[in-house]
């Protein structure tokens, strides 16, 4: 069984600008196919790749003025295996960041979550925020942080990883925040989720609900989405003119009886996430 990954961007380029994109799969994701084009006119850019200390793979290249056509697809053959996180990592994520203050929501964090630790605390948070916050789509700045989250009570999928982020901070559980594709979500998109640090490992919450978190792609890792933002340009204009994100779940259509048992499958002949269950990005 596959997951299938794809993204396509056009852009248009006022000027000579440096790009930096962070489309594709991070390490070490594995993969049986992937393809990464970035064409303008009858040319093909050929990208540096750069990997970060998270397994971020980002693509960087200048780009000319006009029209810049970018192409991914992947397809994922398994399961991530999982890293070891190092003691600079853990203490690097309990810090307050640029979109995840913790130390500005402190002291609401403390008397919310008095006494809560561990596998009850990710649960606490993600339901608090879950409850608290509603989905509105266009309605966010790309500016929003948790802070402002907590205020208005509405935001988007990263809107919600960074309130999650910034609370389990507070409360000494070191976080940090995922973009990923996210195969069944509605709507489409790149996606985000915040991971919590526990008992050794990563666990992802999606307090928006409305991705199944055993299927998640990941993307890049970082503080927060400073550190994962699918495109950055530095040096000219660049126009997004059209944007198109889709992943979904491949079956072996030979053996469907494993559908009905496979962690990564939702819906009737599937499994349902719960969200409350500990689960890692695979």
């Amino acid at each position: 069984m596959q997951r299938v990954v794809t993204a396509e961007m056009d852009l248009e380029l006022g000027a000579s600008v440096a790009l930096i994109f962070s489309i594709a799969t991070a390490q070490p994701v594995p993969l049986s196919s992937e393809i990464l084009t970035f064409t303008q006119g009858d040319r093909e850019y050929t990208p540096t790749e750069i990997v970060d200390q998270s397994g971020s793979r980002l693509h960087s290249l200048t780009g000319e003025p006009g029209p810049l056509h970018v192409r991914y697809r992947a397809t994922v053959d398994g399961l991530a295996a999982s890293t070891r996180t190092s003691d600079l990592e853990a203490i690097t994520y309990l810090r307050p960041s640029r979109y995840s203050q913790s130390d500005e929501v402190f002291a609401q964090a403390r008397r919310q979550f008095r006494g809560l630790a561990g596998h009850d605390l990710i649960t606490a948070v993600s339901e608090f925020v879950s409850s608290s916050v509603t989905y509105t789509p266009g309605l966010s700045l790309g500016t929003d942080s948790a802070v402002t989250t907590l205020m208005t009570g509405q935001g988007v999928c990263r809107d919600y990883a960074h309130l999650v982020i910034a609370l389990l901070r507070a409360m000494d559980m070191p976080a940090r925040y995922a973009a990923c594709y996210a195969p069944g979500l509605e709507p489409m998109d790149f996606h985000a989720v915040a991971e919590a640090y526990h008992d050794g490992a990563w666990y992802v919450i999606d307090a928006t609900r409305l991705s199944d978190r055993r299927s998640l792609v990941r993307i890049a890792t970082g503080r927060d989405a400073a550190d994962c933002a699918f495109l950055s340009y530095h040096g000219g204009y660049v126009g997004l003119d059209r944007l198109h994100v889709d992943a979904w779940v491949e079956s072996d259509a030979a053996s469907p009886d494993v559908l009905v048992d496979d962690p990564l499958l939702r819906g009737d002949r599937g499994l349902v996430d719960d969200h409350e269950a500990l689960v890692q990005i695979a």
